[in-house]
C-alpha cells in the first residue's frame, strides 16, 4: 500500500489549540480575501454608478450564492471523506475521491452557465424590476462565465488546506481579492464601464484563483494529487456514487449558501414592499457585509475540519472534542469583534458604499447596527453545523442548517416587520439566527445525557 508522505501539520499529535490556530489565521485571511471579491465591487459600483448599481448586483448575488454553496457542499464532503481515507493511509482512495469531486463539480457548473448566458431574461426571474433590469443583464452576462472558476477554488481551498498547505490555499483567496481590486477601479472609474466592468473584474479575478487551485492539483499537491480520469461507464457510475455521498456530508454547506441566497431574495422582497428602491439599496449594503460573517464562520468550521476528521478518523476523541470547545469559542470571539464594529460605527461602514446624504445612506445608517445582532449566533450556529459534518452526522447538520436558513427564516421576515416596523425587517435574521443556537444548544445537551462520548 502507498504510504502517506510526510506532511507539514501532523493532525494527530500536534496540540490542538496551536494547531487549529496554524489552520485558521490563513483560512480567515483567505476567506476575508474571497468576502472581498464581492465587497470591493460594491465599494467601486456604489461610487461610480450609484445605489441602483448595487442594488442590482444584490438581485443577481442568489446565483453567486448557489455557486458558491455547490463548491462548498462537494468540497466540504469531499475533504472529510479525503481526511478518513488518509488517517486510514488509503491514499489512493483520497486522490481518487478529489478527481471525481473537481470533475463532476466542473460538469455540474458548466451545464447552468450555459442556461443562464442563454436566458438573460432570467434577471427577471431573481426579482429586478423594470428600472434596474438593464444594469442586472449587464452584471449577469459578464460575470456568470465564470461560475466554473469560483467552484473550483472553493473545492480546492478545502483540498489544499487538508494537504498541508493552508497559506498556499490563503494565497489563491488574496490573488483573487487583489486582482479584482485593481480590475474594478480600472474597469468602473478610467474606462467608465459600470456594473459591466465590475462583472468583468470579478469574473477575470476569480479565473486567475481557480486557476491556481487548480494548479496546485495538478502539479504541486504533496499528497491529494489528481489522477487521470477513467471513461467507463463503470468508472463514471463509481465516480457519481462516490461524489454523491461527498454530497450527502457537504449538503449543509449548500444549504448554508442557500440560506445567503434565501436571506438575499426575501429580504429583496420585503424591502422593496415597505421602502422601495432605496430600501433595496440599503438592504444591499448589509449583504455585502454578510459574506464576510459567513466566512468568519465557514473559516472557524474548515479551520477545525481537517483536525476533527482526522482523528475521528483515528477514533480519538478526546482531540476531537478539544477542537470543538476551541473552534465554539473562537467563534464567539470572532462573533463579538464584529457586532461591536457594525454597532459603533454604521456610517463609516455604510460611507465606504454610498454617499451619506442619499436616502439608501440613512436606511442603512439605522438599520446596521440591528442587523449585527446576528453575528455572534450566525458564527456559532455555522461552526456547530461544521463540526457535525466533519463527524459525518448529516442529519443533525442539515436540520440545523434548514433550520437557519429557511424554517426560522422566513417566517421573521414575514412576522416580525407586522409587529416591530422596519426594525423588524432588520432583525429577521438574528431572530432566526438566536432560535437556531438555541435548538443546538437543546440538541447537543440531550446528546450529552444520552451519550458522553459524542456529544
Amino acid at each position: 500500500m502507498e504510504r502517506l508522505e510526510k506532511d507539514s501539520i501532523d493532525l494527530s499529535k500536534v496540540n490542538v489549540f496551536k494547531l487549529f490556530w496554524k489552520y485558521f489565521i490563513p483560512t480567515l485571511l483567505g476567506m476575508l480575501g474571497m468576502s472581498a471579491v464581492t465587497a470591493i465591487d460594491g465599494i467601486c459600483v456604489g461610487h461610480g454608478v450609484g445605489s441602483d448599481g448595487i442594488a442590482a448586483i444584490n438581485i443577481y448575488v442568489p446565483v453567486f450564492t448557489i455557486a458558491t454553496g455547490l463548491g462548498l457542499m462537494i468540497g466540504a464532503g469531499c475533504s472529510v471523506v479525503a481526511s478518513i481515507h488518509l488517517s486510514r493511509g488509503k491514499v489512493k482512495a483520497a486522490r481518487l475521491n478529489v478527481t471525481q469531486a473537481m470533475a463532476i463539480a466542473t460538469v455540474a457548473t458548466l451545464v447552468p452557465t450555459a442556461a443562464i448566458m442563454s436566458m438573460p431574461e432570467t434577471a427577471l426571474a431573481l426579482g429586478s424590476s423594470a428600472h434596474l433590469l438593464p444594469l442586472v443583464v449587464d452584471y449577469l452576462l459578464w460575470f456568470t462565465p465564470a461560475l466554473v472558476f469560483q467552484a473550483w477554488e472553493a473545492i480546492a481551498l478545502f483540498i489544499i488546506r487538508l494537504d498541508g498547505s493552508p497559506k498556499y490555499a490563503m494565497s489563491c483567496s488574496l490573488v483573487t481579492a487583489v486582482a479584482n481590486a485593481v480590475l474594478d477601479v480600472i474597469f468602473i472609474f478610467p474606462l467608465g464601464w459600470g456594473v459591466m466592468g465590475a462583472a468583468f473584474a470579478t469574473a477575470i479575478s476569480l479565473a486567475l484563483g481557480g486557476l491556481m487551485a487548480m494548479g496546485y492539483l495538478l502539479f504541486g499537491a504533496r499528497t491529494l494529487r489528481l489522477l487521470s480520469p477513467k471513461l467507463s461507464r463503470r468508472s463514471l457510475m463509481y465516480s457519481l456514487r462516490n461524489v454523491g455521498y461527498q454530497c450527502h456530508i457537504g449538503s449543509p454547506g449548500l444549504v448554508g449558501e442557500l440560506t445567503l441566497a434565501v436571506l438575499t431574495f426575501v429580504g429583496n422582497f420585503v424591502f422593496m414592499r415597505h421602502l422601495g428602491d432605496d430600501g433595496v439599496g440599503a438592504f444591499g449594503i448589509a449583504c455585502y457585509y454578510t459574506p464576510f460573517i459567513f466566512m468568519v464562520g465557514n473559516a472557524t468550521a474548515q479551520s477545525a475540519q481537517p483536525i476533527i476528521s482526522y482523528n475521528f478518523g483515528m477514533g480519538l476523541w478526546t482531540r476531537v472534542r478539544q477542537t470543538l470547545r476551541v473552534a465554539i469559542a473562537t467563534a464567539v470571539a470572532c462573533g463579538l469583534v464584529v457586532t461591536g464594529v457594525f454597532a459603533a460605527a454604521p456610517q463609516l461602514l455604510t460611507g465606504l458604499f454610498i454617499s451619506l446624504d442619499t436616502n439608501a445612506a440613512r436606511i442603512a445608517v439605522g438599520g446596521l447596527p440591528l442587523f449585527a445582532m446576528a453575528f455572534v449566533f450566525y458564527v456559532v450556529n455555522l461552526t456547530c453545523i461544521g463540526y457535525f459534518q466533519s463527524v459525518e452526522r448529516v442529519k443533525p447538520a442539515m436540520t440545523f442548517a434548514l433550520l437557519r436558513g429557511f424554517v426560522y427564516l422566513v417566517p421573521s421576515f414575514l412576522i416580525l416587520p407586522g409587529i416591530m416596523g422596519n426594525a423588524g425587517i432588520w432583525l429577521s435574521l438574528a431572530m432566526s439566527e438566536m432560535l437556531t443556537t438555541l435548538s443546538i444548544a437543546v440538541f447537543m445537551a440531550t446528546r450529552h445525557r444520552r451519550s458522553p462520548v459524542r456529544a
